[in-house]
């Protein structure tokens, strides 16, 4: 999980949330609203960062609050997520994200900017993700279930297959980690995310902290 930004809502859900009646069932531009959070996430999940792309059949328009639960939000942009498919059709065990989380609630929202979900969460070397708050942690693995054996692996191979292209240099300064970091991180470009990014600006994050000039593996 990283931190999304929230940006300008598309004209026509502002225009739809003022006429009488509205609700999300009766949203005609649901393909605009994806187009809308697809690039504002960067192309990745809200929970587990695996790539999206503005289809009804690749991804899930997510209300982080349920509309059985928060009816007067399911028009409310700020609530509005984009969500990869999550194991729709499979069994619960091995669902994941919203397809999994369903109507249950989640005490940390990636798009709230209080919340700090990047400070919450860890980034294990062997792909698991774990979170500094215990609570969040259940909702981690129970909810979300984002320590499903094929996303723990994804995120490792994340990580390893950066960790493989510096190893090859042998030795690197801070300012090449300060450079990778804002490659990975987004704030080079507004570009779509390598899948599973958060992972890799996780290890950086932690090699910046530390105070030698020069560094190896």
């Amino acid at each position: 999980m990283r931190t999304i930004l929230k940006g300008v809502e598309p004209r026509s859900l502002t225009e739809h949330r003022q006429t009488a009646g509205a609700n999300y069932e009766n949203y005609q531009d649901k393909d605009t609203l994806r187009e809308y959070l697809v690039r504002e996430q960067r192309g990745l999940c809200c929970y587990c960062m695996a790539p999206i792309r503005p289809d009804r059949h690749a991804m899930k328009i997510e209300h982080f609050h349920s509309q059985t639960s928060h009816r007067e939000e399911q028009l409310r942009y700020s609530n509005l997520l984009g969500a990869c498919m999550g194991g729709e059709g499979a069994s619960f065990a091995y669902q994941h994200c919203d397809t999994r989380k369903g109507d249950r609630e989640l005490s940390r929202n990636p798009a709230g900017r209080m919340h700090q979900i990047e400070e919450l969460i860890r980034f294990h070397a062997d792909g698991h993700i774990t979170a500094g708050w215990v609570d969040f942690d259940i909702e981690l693995n129970e909810i979300l279930n984002l320590n499903l054996p094929f996303l723990i692996s994804n995120r490792r191979q994340a990580l390893d297959g950066f960790l493989d292209g510096v190893a090859r240099r042998g030795q690197f300064s801070r300012a090449m980690l300060e450079r990778w970091l804002q490659q990975w991180s987004g704030e080079s470009d507004n570009g779509p995310l390598l899948p599973y990014c958060q992972v890799v600006v996780y290890w950086l994050r932690k090699r910046l902290a530390r105070s030698y000039p020069r560094y190896t593996l």
